[in-house]
């Protein structure tokens, strides 16, 4: 099983300290929240474990069965969707997601991927022409479809309308229950979906 350890991170960004002092364990399977008041650092927190960003100081250590995965591997084991992340909007969805699940093993054919998130009537559509909410369903898709032991998600549902925040709660529930699931939200429509919560607060000076 994989497993994740944050020890005595900091992150500063010129004379600011977003986070002091995170130490974390975090095992498979399990599901937890960061939870905090915008600016709190729960996407930078994300972004650390992703390697997006590296620690101003401290360790992030990945192990698998007991043996150490190094930095430049960690991206194998990650899914990850955000508001911010882009995707190719001047490619179909078919197109979209057959490219993107060429570089990762899936849970689901591509014909099942577009059934289960409701878009087979837009799937040969440019990805530009999508409402907001349509194309965070395929930022949903390409992380939550993944066949990877991390899924790191944040703020997942935004744009989402309730029908779309209830296909989440479904996609959580149907493919995340063996994972390492991350969820950074101020809406507990997305959080609900945690067993464990962990208050950002907790790690400013």
């Amino acid at each position: 099983m994989l497993k994740i350890e944050l020890q005595h991170i900091h992150k500063r960004y010129g004379q600011e300290d977003i986070l002091s002092d995170v130490n974390l364990v975090l095992d498979q399977p399990s599901s937890t929240a960061l939870l905090g008041i915008n600016g709190s650092g729960k996407s930078t927190l994300l972004q650390l474990i992703a390697g997006f960003v590296l620690p101003t100081k401290g360790k992030l250590v990945y192990t698998l069965d007991a043996k150490t995965i190094e930095p430049d591997q960690h991206y194998q084991y990650i899914s990850y969707c955000a508001p911010y992340l882009e995707i190719i909007e001047e490619m179909n969805l078919t197109e979209y997601l057959s490219y993107h699940f060429s570089f990762k093993k899936p849970h689901l054919t591509i014909a099942d991927m577009i059934s289960y998130i409701g878009l087979e009537h837009a799937k040969h559509k440019l990805i530009d022409h999508y409402s907001s909410g349509m194309k965070q369903r395929v930022k949903l898709a390409q992380a939550l479809f993944a066949d990877t032991p991390i899924v790191l998600l944040d703020e997942p549902c935004t744009n989402l309308d309730s029908q779309g925040v209830a296909l989440f709660q479904r996609m959580i529930t149907d493919f995340c229950s063996n994972k390492i699931l991350l969820v950074a939200s101020n809406d507990p429509n997305e959080y609900q979906v945690c067993q464990h919560h962990i208050q950002m607060n907790q790690f400013k000076r």
